[in-house]
Order: C-alpha cells, then structure tokens, then sequence
C-alpha cells in the first residue's frame, strides 16, 4: 500500500499550519512550501482543496495566508486521506463485484477488506494535533541534541 504524494503533502502542509498558524496569524505559503519542501505550485493545488473541504481557511493580500479552519484535534488522518485521495477501496472488487470473475470464490478478497479496515482505523485514531506534537517534540530533541555537540 502506498500513500499518495498528495495525502503526503496535505497532511504536511496541514502539520506546518499547526505548528505555526492561528496564533501568529496566518501562514504564508511561501512559508509553508520552504519548511515542508512541497512545490508552491502544488502546495496550492492541495491547500485549495483543504480549504474546499473546510480545514483550512485562506485570506489574500499582504497580510492573508492560510490557517487551520478547525482545531487540529478534530482533523483525522482518515479525513485528509478521503480529501486528497478520494473514498476509492484498496481493491476494485470491493465495489463492484462483476470487476474480478474470482469474487464469489476469492479468499484474498477478505484480507483485503481487513488490511483495509485496519488501516482507517489507525488513520482515524490520529490526529493532525498528534503529529504537530510529535513533530514539535522531535525539532526540540534535535536542537538539544545540537547543543551538546
């Protein structure tokens, strides 16, 4: 299973907008593209549609960027997933049967299913607040670690 490349840019544009909106005010995306090395060109692409999904509220002019639209405890890893990458299963035949002639006798069908549900379970159970944690806790172990050199 592979995560695509805009689920992985969503879900770091999103952790950059934690860690550094709200609360200084809106982030530019200029800012936001240097520190998570995502192309401006497709940062905006996946912030337009993290806006449309309303997790991420933009303003324009020379004050505007982006913020969280909503508390980065209530956006799952699950729903940036069925935001960026759609709500398509990990196999074809999930939703239709006539895809595969092996359905009625496919045991691999199953498994699938399960990997499947495992994995939206786990994505549901984190959060962006989570991983902005996380991500704070491992710049500050990395700037002590620094120090003591």
């Amino acid at each position: 299973m592979r995560v695509p490349i805009r689920v992985d840019y969503g879900v770091r544009a999103l952790v950059d907008l934690a860690l550094h909106g709200n609360e200084s005010g809106p982030v530019r995306s200029v800012d936001i593209a240097k520190r998570t090395t995502i192309p401006k060109a497709y940062l905006a692409h996946v912030l337009h549609s993290l806006r449309m999904a309303g997790f991420v509220n933009s303003t324009r002019g020379p004050s505007g960027g982006h913020m969280l639209d909503m508390k980065a405890s209530e956006i799952k890893l699950s729903d940036v997933m069925y935001c960026l990458d759609g709500k398509e299963n990990l196999v074809k035949c999930f939703e239709d049967v006539g895809f595969c002639s092996h359905v009625p006798l496919c045991a691999q069908r199953e498994v699938w299913r399960n990997v499947e549900s495992i994995v939206f379970t786990l994505l549901d159970s984190i959060s962006i607040d989570d991983l902005a944690k996380k991500t704070h806790a491992m710049h500050l172990a990395t700037e002590i670690t620094a120090k003591l050199r």
